[in-house]
């Protein structure tokens, strides 16, 4: 019985084995596809920039920014980064890109403050809104529990980050977002989602998940036809968190 074991095995080696020669056949250049050929791109150290970017914040100048009713922006700037003047009464305001963009690659980071005590939504928030409408949540959810659906790297009370993957307050958090836009047909109705991709801090929170809707408070989101290109936001939410190293590349 052994032997008879030995030889249907040595039998099916030598099958699959002509199998593999046979698939060898024939001209290999017939599954080569030489163009249109890839562009170079220079890659950023670090997390800087590369080459194809659109820097929207290298830790000193706010050109690339507004606030919505179009003046210039009163975040103050110190040390390399912009931080969000906190106010209780939300004075300083959001800010947005004085660019609009659709489909993007987008790396964000940011600090929650060490000084902030509160707890839940309550510890520095703010936000990264795609298009001004889809919102990635910043917030301190190192030791702080929240509603799932509501804490950092969350699409705000859309889709819950599948790990937490925060820094301590007072450390750089990194957030590398792929984003695409949803289409319109022209009757204004829905043709495709909006899908994001959102790693934090290097670990994949968001899996090419599907945006249900423009990020609402209260109630269910659902979608209205809007431009193809609209600005990016940063949310004032009355905490003083700091932002650097903005860029974001276009995607075709």
């Amino acid at each position: 019985m052994r032997i008879l074991n030995v030889l249907k095995i040595t039998i099916g080696i030598m099958l699959l084995s002509g199998n593999a020669a046979s698939a060898q056949d024939g001209d290999p250049a017939e599954t080569e596809v030489w163009a249109p050929e890839p562009a170079v791109v220079t890659p950023g150290d670090n997390g800087g920039p590369p080459s194809d970017a659109i820097v929207l914040f290298d830790g000193g100048s706010l050109e690339a920014w507004e606030h919505p009713d179009g003046s210039d922006v009163t975040w103050t700037v110190e040390n390399g980064a912009m931080t969000v003047k906190a106010n209780p009464e939300w004075g300083a305001g959001d800010i947005r890109t004085r660019q609009g963009f659709g489909d993007v690659q987008l790396h964000v980071e940011w600090m929650a403050s060490p000084d902030d005590k509160d707890d839940s939504q309550g510890r520095s928030n703010s936000g990264v809104f795609l298009m001004g409408l889809y919102e990635v949540q910043v917030l301190d959810s190192y030791d702080n529990r929240t509603y799932s659906n509501g804490q950092a790297a969350s699409i705000y009370k859309q889709h819950i980050p599948l790990v937490n993957a925060m820094r301590p307050p007072g450390q750089w958090q990194v957030y590398d977002i792929v984003f695409r836009a949803p289409t319109f047909g022209d009757d204004g109705e829905l043709a495709s989602a909006a899908t994001v991709t959102v790693f934090h801090n290097g670990v994949l929170v968001q899996d090419h998940v599907e945006i249900q809707g423009p990020t609402v408070y209260i109630g269910e989101p659902s979608y209205r036809a809007h431009a193809d290109r609209l600005p990016i936001v940063l949310q004032d939410h009355g905490d003083r968190v700091s932002y650097r190293n903005i860029w974001v590349r276009e995607l075709d």
